[in-house]
């Protein structure tokens, strides 16, 4: 092939730079004669620091400045965990790439003296961003206090003593690619708390018509995680809901069959809706649709409704 050069566009947190890079060092060890930058781009919720990001409204709060640059033919490709992209694109690029994931299960780092989360003393203070992990947690054990913790990983691990919690919940993927794993206190089963959506692979965005970049990248899609992330994504699709509400999906692959089980819940998690369907891979979009649809006939969009009227959103991040 003839020297080129492929610019990725990314979020600079710590681990968006860890994703990219990554991407970067897969590419250039596939083609040597390629020559792959990386673009730093500042998204709406990177700069937003000080309030709930869902009190500024909208979606995509972690993607949108980067499909601008896209749009603008200022980078080729855009990395992305998956949880943080909306279920729709802007007119001309899509998601053609989905990572074979990491794991998808969410984590605590507890604070010392604490050997599992089930020793987590009454009323103990929970450090998390996520309203999906509140809402089961708290249903799990409503006396927790659930406090808002912002910042990347490692700023979320430095608020357990910073702010005298018991356990900061965080994605087990961003602790595993960043190092921190010896600090991993506990795996949480996802039978008690549902990962988020697409949690733990990455997704690779482009422009429609470009059939170079598009054929250098299709390596990295990887077909079990593509069809579980492609129901999950279902789900949130048709339920309209947001990465900043407590809506969850998790589909796993063993051979041609997939499971998938979604959720939905109130922000303290007293009214919790959960439901399984299997099928054929091949089925992986009908199938999500038609567990979001079971779950709306159970009642989600009532619930769904009344956390949009909620004003203690916020969301996921890194």
């Amino acid at each position: 092939m003839a020297i080129r050069t492929l610019r990725i566009g990314t979020r600079a947190s710590v681990l968006a730079l860890w994703q990219a890079n990554w991407v970067k060092d897969e590419l250039e060890k596939r083609y040597p004669d390629l020559k792959v930058t990386l673009t730093k781009i500042k998204t709406q919720g990177d700069k937003i620091l000080d309030v709930p990001l869902a009190m500024v409204g909208g979606k995509g709060l972690f993607v949108k400045e980067i499909q601008e640059a896209m749009l603008r033919n200022e980078v080729d490709i855009a990395v992305h965990s998956i949880k943080d992209v909306p279920t729709f694109f802007p007119d001309g690029t899509g998601l053609r790439c989905i990572t074979e994931r990491e794991d998808p299960r969410d984590i605590v780092v507890l604070k010392e003296g604490y050997k599992s989360f089930a020793e987590i003393c009454q009323k103990g203070r929970i450090g998390t961003s996520s309203l999906r992990r509140k809402a089961q947690l708290l249903n799990l054990r409503p006396d927790l206090e659930m406090v808002d913790i912002r910042g990347n990983v490692q700023t979320r691990i430095t608020k357990l003593k910073e702010d005298n919690l018991d356990a900061v919940v965080l994605a087990a993927a961003g602790m595993h690619r960043l190092g921190f794993s010896e600090q991993i206190g506990e795996y949480l089963d996802p039978k008690i708390c549902l990962p988020a959506i697409g949690q733990g692979a990455l997704g690779l965005e482009s422009r429609l018509d470009d059939g170079v970049t598009n054929g250098l990248i299709d390596f990295f899609n990887h077909l079990p995680t593509s069809y579980a992330v492609t129901a999950e994504r279902a789900v949130l699709a048709t339920l309209e809901g947001g990465c900043q509400v407590p809506i969850a999906a998790f589909g796993t692959v063993n051979g041609d069959q997939l499971e998938l089980t979604g959720l939905v819940s109130d922000v303290l998690g007293q009214k919790m809706l959960k439901e399984t369907m299997s099928c054929h891979v091949d089925q992986a979009i009908e199938t999500g649709v038609a567990l979001a649809k079971e779950l709306l006939a159970q009642g989600a969009a009532e619930i769904l409704n009344e956390v949009y009227g909620c004003e203690t959103f916020n969301t996921e991040g890194d």
